[in-house]
């Protein structure tokens, strides 16, 4: 389960040098989250919508201990993430459209690291590793050097690395964005996966046709505050008569 309470993020925007030296403007904040809560449960998947720059990253961000909220409290799977990062951490796996591996490092090389990070037993990571390669179709380059993989591959064994330490809790952060039809579907497909295995999901995305196959449950966010926060089937129900298009932007004009 992940408990999000009230969480707000204030960033501090750089000065231009300019400023720096006239000292012509005070320095100014910038508002990424403004007292944000909402719940997700086990074998559900929460979905949060939002336009490009609306804090869905940020949010996502902090409830995975990357970020330091500003306010607010978020706990994973009953850990409050800012008395105890790192057991929050251990019960988690977070994905982005961004792989972040090491090109040096071989598929079968950075699961074994990774697993070795999360203090998985031997036995258990060879195991698990076996069978993520086979059921994401990585064996056929399972032991070429990450560099050298395309990126939907690279997506491939990013979700590998994601699921090797088993998570309670998985953090999708719109993984599909720039990828091929293939690849979108493998990851959608694994999304499924996870709520069947009974995990906690939350998946951020800004295309709508993801948040049809995926959701159970939808989060609006826009300009930094959540403005829908309900199940997807209450949401068909108020919007019905609208396209998911339509009424994604009556949500948003409301709010503004």
């Amino acid at each position: 389960m992940i408990e999000v309470e009230g969480i707000s993020k204030v960033f501090k925007k750089a000065e231009s040098k300019k400023q720096k030296v006239y000292r012509t403007a005070p320095k100014t904040t910038f508002h990424a989250l403004d007292q944000v809560s909402f719940t997700c449960l086990p074998g559900r998947i929460y979905t949060l919508l939002g336009p490009n720059g609306a804090g869905k990253t940020t949010a996502l961000r902090i409830i995975a201990s990357m970020l330091r909220p500003t306010e607010g409290t978020v706990r994973v799977a009953g850990i409050d993430i800012l008395k105890d990062a790192r057991k929050a951490r251990s019960k988690l796996g977070f994905l982005t459209g961004s792989t972040g591996l090491y090109d040096r490092l071989t598929p079968r090389e950075t699961l074994k690291y990774f697993a070795e990070l999360h203090e998985v037993k031997p036995a258990d990571a060879a195991t698990r590793m076996e069978v993520l390669i086979e059921r994401l179709a990585i064996g056929e380059f399972a032991d070429r050097r990450v560099g050298k993989l395309s990126m939907g591959q690279k997506q491939r064994v990013s979700i590998a690395r994601t699921l090797m330490h088993d998570p309670e809790v998985i953090i999708f952060d719109e993984p599909t964005n720039g990828l091929d039809v293939l690849t979108s579907r493998t990851i959608i497909e694994w999304i499924r996966e996870c709520k069947k295995a009974g995990k906690t999901v939350i998946f951020s995305t800004h295309i709508m046709g993801e948040v049809s196959l995926l959701s159970d449950d939808l989060g609006v966010i826009h300009k930094g505050k959540l403005c829908y926060n309900d199940s997807f089937e209450n949401f068909k129900s108020q919007f019905g008569q609208h396209t998911l298009e339509d009424a994604f932007i009556s949500i948003l004009e409301n709010a503004a």
